[in-house]
């Protein structure tokens, strides 16, 4: 959760991680209700890309990530912010990541980037 000022003395609290995954939740079930097959083949895609190899699961987790940055898409950051914290990622590897997002994006990475480590903070925090 990020508090956010959008006014003097006025604060709202956002989040980027589990809220987002929590909004989309619903409707991402009753697509994949609708078109099973689709969905069967990204999960074996999504499996086999991600599986540890010569790079581990939670290096695949932060290009991941950066690429969700790159992309702007907060659905994606959400799930590979919440990957890159399952996986072992440090707050240190993941805002230095995101330093390089920034180089590659300029601009549209200051507001993407945050939202990602903001995002894995969330997720990096011990359930409550």
């Amino acid at each position: 959760m990020t508090d956010v000022a959008y006014a003097p003395g006025h604060t709202h609290t956002i989040s980027f991680g589990k809220e987002v995954a929590e909004a989309l939740l619903k409707p991402s079930v009753e697509l994949r209700h609708a078109i099973p097959d689709v969905y069967a083949g990204f999960k074996h895609m999504h499996d086999a890309a991600l599986a540890d190899g010569a790079l581990s699961r939670k290096h695949k987790e932060l290009i991941a990530l950066a690429m969700a940055v790159g992309n702007e898409c907060d659905g994606c950051i959400a799930s590979h912010a919440r990957g890159a914290a399952k996986f072992g990622a440090t707050k240190e590897e993941v805002a230095e990541m995101l330093g390089v997002a920034i180089l590659m994006m300029g601009g549209p990475g200051t507001v993407y980037g945050p939202r990602a480590y903001a995002a894995f903070l969330e997720f990096s925090q011990p359930a409550q």
